[in-house]
């Protein structure tokens, strides 16, 4: 990232917010995005008031009811559970886990990197060594294999997912420091005795939250993407409880006969995904001046 970025993103300017704001909105598909997720936070916060059954409700008489069916806008499963209330509450699920893991792979990506990049010398080389051999498996391995040995909840889940996909934000996070560290601000609070630990929190941290915003956004795709994986394995949220992961699982016997079962939650899943992805995509354009709106 350009100092002119790093400025707009750091700094307190309102104009310059108000600049990067209209950039976003410029980006449609973000904008999309932003909209998309708030309807599925809106319907997953919600689900307790909204959701028209109770998830976990059998109703042996309606298995298998098709969509738009005695009330029921997307049909009943296998024991005749609510599909569209079994949707909602499993995007609480589903969604809770993406940005919890998110915010774990932030917390401890940019603390490998950031101290690696300004400690330098043997800390710098043992932990991106580290960063390396954990970029050679891939993340997907990596989370069944841990998830084979812990116990299947909502936070273990996100706990694993972030512990596992940590290593791409440390490589952000380090390059943006190397870049950093002979800035004038750096070598100011390095003379005036200000501890390693304060300079990466209160002088590195805010001019590296532009690429951190959008890996974010990317982040909690791939967190919701795994998460879905993990449980349509049979390694993630368990039954009776609903993730759009499972539901997918339980549909999977089901797909020849009652195809629309695996449908809806395979649709909540690519809505969720790409939806924020646009919103990476977005935040990326507005935030790097080097991006004109006539190159997309």
């Amino acid at each position: 990232m350009s100092d002119i970025l790093l400025t707009e993103v750091a700094g307190v300017a309102p104009r310059g917010r108000a600049h990067i704001l209209r950039r976003f909105l410029h980006h449609k598909l973000a904008v999309l995005g932003v909209v998309v997720i708030a309807l599925l936070g809106v319907a997953a916060a919600g689900a307790t008031w909204l959701a028209p059954y109770d998830p976990d409700y059998i109703e042996i008489g309606q298995r298998y009811a098709p969509p738009l069916s005695d009330g029921r806008l997307l049909g009943a499963d296998d024991l005749g559970r609510d599909v569209q209330s079994r949707l909602m509450f499993a995007g609480r699920i589903s969604l809770s886990v993406g940005i919890a893991a998110m915010l774990v792979t932030l917390i401890v990506g940019f603390a490998v990197g950031a101290f690696a990049a300004y400690l330098g010398g043997f800390i710098d080389v043992a932990l991106m060594r580290l960063t390396d051999v954990m970029l050679c498996f891939p993340s997907v391995f990596l989370l069944l294999f841990v998830a084979a040995f812990v116990t299947p909840t909502l936070t273990s889940i996100a706990l694993m997912i972030g512990l596992t996909c940590w290593m791409e934000i440390a490589r952000i996070v380090h390059a943006q420091i190397l870049s950093l560290k002979s800035a004038d601000f750096i070598a100011a609070a390095q003379l005036a005795g200000a501890p390693a630990w304060r300079i990466v929190l209160r002088q590195i941290l805010p001019n590296t939250l532009a690429p951190l915003l959008v890996a974010a956004t990317l982040n909690t795709a791939n967190a919701i993407l795994l998460e879905s994986y993990i449980s349509f394995l049979g390694y993630g949220i368990q039954p009776p409880q609903a993730s759009w992961g499972n539901m997918l699982t339980n549909a999977q016997s089901d797909f020849q006969v009652d195809a629309w079962l695996a449908v809806f939650p395979g649709l909540a899943i690519t809505l969720a995904v790409a939806s924020f992805n646009f919103i990476g995509d977005g935040l990326r354009d507005a935030l790097d001046p080097r991006v004109s709106h006539n190159e997309r």
